[in-house]
């Protein structure tokens, strides 16, 4: 149920001046992400925190109704419906969920509040939707006084009750102007709203490795003379990559692709079985995505934040997709993306094969380029000073955020 990354643990333990909760659970994959870079970076800054990862779905395992009835973890049929493509009416289904949610509210609190009370802390940070009323009433009697944060994990809420609670005690961090908006709207005040630069971002993103694309191109069978898309799905791939692949295969589009099948050994295996007239380079399971990006001058993939908030620390345009089947809470992603001009936004991959001849315009990936690059995510950094401000004093609000802004100090 608590994890640590630490060999030293009983001695950051001993050491440590404040102990901070960090919730998150495996229903996709930015969530434990956005745990463990927190929780990374705190310890990369030598800050004298003791920092606990919590496992949401462990710890209300037997709360979990989907599991009575079919055995299967409610993360784990989300999961499922990624994998699977099974999103259309995926709102209908997370209102159902939100309904049995409430439903088990009190035994959910009576629960959770046992739990604080035996494993109390001076902060509880949430990384997940859906739970954070229930979060923040039990951590409220079990530790009162102490703070409640929620950290917002997409570029926008997808009200009612996923992100953001019309509860005063909810601190806030949200990385776009959208996000920070929408909790003004539930009326929260300036001090408990909190504008980063952006989106968590693992660490080894922001590594400035000294790789020479040509060299990487050159070690993935890759001719320098093309560019490059890298193909990203999330950790288990889709089979949408194999369509995206053929379209451009059939159009013989003046591309590359590095494609990344995650844990889909099947999707890998099929790529690696056929004849392709444009080069590929398939990868499976990789902690490497961040240095394999280096060698790409564009992104294709699904309209989630991670993906989306990663190729930006790599400088790479994306193109992505939205439509019935994208997730109600990621369609705000690509209207980002065109408000930020940073990416094309297709209706369907069927089109891929004309996104990717837009992309290649070189007036226009010029142009995405430089809105990329003027991007400047600093969240990962910016997040633990949020958290010291609310475990040691009240912080201080700015009133007038950049346009992509700043973190108040």
């Amino acid at each position: 149920m608590q994890q640590s990354a630490n060999d030293d643990g009983e001695i950051r333990r001993m050491t440590a001046d404040k102990k901070i909760h960090i919730v998150f659970h495996d229903a996709g994959g930015g969530h434990r992400n956005a745990a463990i870079s927190l929780q990374a970076i705190i310890e990369q800054q030598h800050q004298p925190w003791l920092v606990e990862l919590v496992q949401f779905q462990e710890l209300t395992d037997h709360l979990d109704v989907l599991r009575r009835v079919t055995g299967i973890r409610i993360q784990e049929q989300y999961n499922s419906l990624l994998r699977n493509g099974w999103t259309l009416g995926a709102t209908t289904l997370l209102r159902i969920l939100q309904t049995v949610i409430r439903t088990f509210h009190r035994p959910m609190v009576r629960l959770l509040t046992k739990y604080w009370r035996e494993h109390p802390a001076d902060i509880l940070v949430s990384v997940i939707p859906h739970f954070n009323r229930q979060l923040q009433e039990s951590w409220s009697v079990a530790c009162p006084g102490k703070p409640f944060v929620t950290l917002i994990t997409d570029l926008a809420d997808f009200p009612p009750r996923f992100w953001i609670e019309a509860i005063p005690e909810q601190y806030v961090i949200a990385g776009t102007e959208k996000a920070a908006g929408q909790a003004h709207a539930f009326g929260h005040d300036e001090n408990h709203i909190f504008r980063t630069s952006g989106m968590i971002v693992r660490p080894d993103f922001y590594a400035d490795d000294p790789v020479d694309s040509r060299e990487l191109r050159k070690q993935m069978g890759l001719r320098d003379d093309l560019p490059v898309a890298i193909v990203l799905f999330g950790g288990y791939g889709s089979g949408v990559m194999y369509q995206i692949a053929r379209r451009l295969d059939k159009e013989a589009v003046p591309v590359q692709l590095i494609l990344i099948c995650g844990r889909n050994e099947k999707l890998a295996a099929r790529f690696r079985a056929e004849h392709w007239k444009i080069p590929i380079h398939v990868v499976g399971f990789s902690k490497g995505v961040h240095r394999l990006m280096r060698a790409a001058d564009f992104m294709i993939g699904k309209p989630g934040p991670g993906s989306i908030a990663e190729a930006m620390l790599r400088q790479l345009p994306v193109l992505i997709e939205c439509n019935a089947w994208t997730l109600p809470q990621e369609r705000y992603n690509a209207e980002w993306v065109k408000e930020k001009d940073v990416g094309i936004v297709l209706q369907n991959f069927r089109d891929v094969a004309l996104g990717v001849s837009d992309m290649l315009v070189p007036a226009t990936l010029e142009r995405l380029r430089r809105n990329v690059k003027a991007m400047n995510n600093r969240a990962l950094f910016e997040i633990p000073e949020i958290l010291s401000g609310l475990m040691t004093e009240s912080p201080q609000v700015s009133k007038h955020p950049q346009e992509e802004p700043s973190v108040r100090k």
